[in-house]
């Protein structure tokens, strides 16, 4: 559905200095001629809402050089590499994250470290995440940027237009606002720091969405990612598909096996038991909580699976071999309700998909006329951490106004 339009004055420029800086950023270095053309915009207006964007730090001329229009050379324009960034961060059940992106997509800084956030009560868990930001944040100044926000990435529900985590099994935690614990001061600026909290695989199919190298880019996708549990989303039509209530995408809940294993969740035979991280390592043979003692941090249990599977361990291919058909049966599902274009296979998985994907394909050819292409993801598990920081950033240019307020 397209955007209606702008009612006032101030919603018509702040709605003309989006498209010019979404028109820079898709396709810049651009003059100002070229980004006329691109907008449908006069030249006079858009030298004026240049130097408006010139002023407020977010748009860096380049000097003289072509740049997508015929005659003479105009002055190239480009996103500002200082002003606003974005900040992300991640929970995961083993390990923190954070990290900066400036306004042309590039992090900035970065901080990651090993988290035992299973079952912890969230108070600690959250100062320690809040000393982070706080480095991260101050790391960035001193390259002449400010933190225009920050946005958290959590492996559960979350309850739509909300900061509140209303179910993480993994973590244990339930009915939790996360902006009193991240307030202003974390960024070290006034008032509240948290300006979106969302679940981890919403921001690693976001990221995908924005940052996928697949040609043509899909609009119409299914994201699979797994850490400890295993997510999804639903981008339909270059938006995620939500739900209700936010809860869109639980395909670790959807049950395979439905007199199967308890899980977490309160269900019985959901995927998580047949294809997450846990189940994997005891379908090989491998105690999960040796392992997660033995190889802690982020990945390092996938890192392990995927080293032995390539010397040819025969449980943990044959444990991949049956997390891939269990995924298979999941999608199932989605894919004959949604006719997507594509499935994509991120997060941690895709560290595995040489494994999963033969069994995986081979379920959905056995269940779907015609299952659309399984592809998977260059970005890997930095997804959600990069989707959560991108968001930020992406709220700048969609409200350049809103810098200034």
């Amino acid at each position: 559905m397209a955007a209606p339009a702008p009612t006032t004055q101030q919603e018509m420029r702040r709605r003309n200095l989006a498209r010019v800086l979404h028109a820079v950023a898709d396709g810049g270095p651009l003059s100002r001629a070229a980004v006329a053309t691109r907008i449908g915009l006069t030249r006079t207006a858009v030298s004026t809402l240049v130097d408006e964007l010139l002023g407020a730090g977010l748009l860096v001329e380049l000097g003289p050089g072509r740049s997508g229009t015929p005659g003479r050379p105009g002055t190239a324009l480009a996103l500002s590499d200082r002003g606003p960034c974005g900040i992300g961060a991640e929970i995961g059940v083993d390990h923190l994250a954070v990290c900066a992106v400036d306004l042309r997509g590039e992090v900035r800084a970065r901080i990651a470290v090993d988290a035992v956030n299973r079952d912890s009560a969230p108070g600690p868990v959250l100062r320690r995440l809040a000393s982070l930001v706080r480095e991260v944040a101050e790391e960035v100044r001193g390259a002449g940027l400010h933190p225009a926000g920050l946005a958290v990435a959590v492996p559960g529900l979350i309850a739509r237009g909300t900061t509140t985590v209303v179910q993480a099994p993994n973590l244990g935690w339930t009915d939790l606002d996360l902006a009193p614990h991240l307030r202003g001061d974390v960024l070290g600026t006034a008032g509240a720091a948290v300006c979106a909290v969302d679940n981890e695989a919403n921001l690693g199919a976001l990221a995908e969405l924005w940052l996928g190298d697949h040609t043509p880019s899909p609009e119409d996708f299914v994201h699979v990612s797994a850490e400890i549990g295993i997510g999804a989303a639903i981008v339909v039509g270059g938006e995620l598909l939500r739900g209700t209530r936010g809860f869109a995408g639980e395909l670790g809940h959807v049950p395979v096996r439905p007199e199967g294993r308890p899980c977490a969740c309160g269900g019985v035979g959901c995927l998580e038991q047949y294809a997450g991280e846990e189940a994997v390592l005891r379908a090989a043979g491998l105690d999960p909580r040796a392992m997660a003692a033995g190889h802690p941090g982020p990945g390092a249990r996938m890192d392990l699976l995927a080293g032995r599977a390539e010397a040819g361990d025969r449980a943990v291919r044959r444990a991949l071999d049956e997390a891939g058909t269990a995924l298979g049966t999941a999608l199932t599902g989605t894919v004959n309700l949604l006719d997507p274009q594509t499935v994509v296979l991120g997060g941690a998985l895709a560290r595995l998909a040489p494994w999963l994907l033969p069994s995986l394909e081979r379920e959905l050819d056995r269940r779907i006329a015609g299952p659309p292409p399984v592809v998977v993801s260059r970005l890997g598990p930095d997804g959600p951490l990069l989707g959560a920081a991108h968001s930020v950033v992406r709220a700048v240019l969609d409200d350049p106004l809103a810098q200034r307020a």
